[in-house]
């Protein structure tokens, strides 16, 4: 199990950026998958984001071309940078991560507290 801690949400206008951070703290296992989830106030929790281990990424496609998911060095920190924010954009982003383990034969899942991102002039 890893703890997850996320920064970075606030509020900022439509057209802006922000950059959400996830530090992991706990071992990271060789095979995982990060990822961002967005919760909007009566919506149910929807991927925007994920990277694997082995460097591939998805994106939600009302974020493509917008958002890019990165992970430090050390593979410990997963981020989310936002351009062109919208307003639709506005919701509790949380970070995810799952990793498979060798001892077990099974999937991790471990979520972040969530980090709240408004978009409004």
């Amino acid at each position: 199990q890893v703890q997850l801690v996320e920064s970075g949400g606030g509020l900022v206008q439509p057209g802006g950026s922000l950059r959400l951070s996830c530090a992991a703290s706990g071992r990271i296992f060789s095979n995982y998958v990060m990822a961002w989830y967005r919760q909007a106030p009566g919506n149910q929790r929807e991927l925007v984001a994920g990277i694997t281990s082995g460097g591939r990424t998805n994106y939600a496609d009302s974020v493509k071309g917008r958002f890019t998911i990165s992970t430090d060095n050390a593979k410990t920190t997963v981020y989310l940078q936002m351009n062109s924010l919208k307003p639709e954009d506005t919701a509790v982003y949380y970070c995810n991560v799952k990793m498979w383990s060798d001892l077990t034969r099974k999937w991790t899942d471990d979520w972040g507290q969530g980090a709240q991102v408004t978009v409004s002039s």
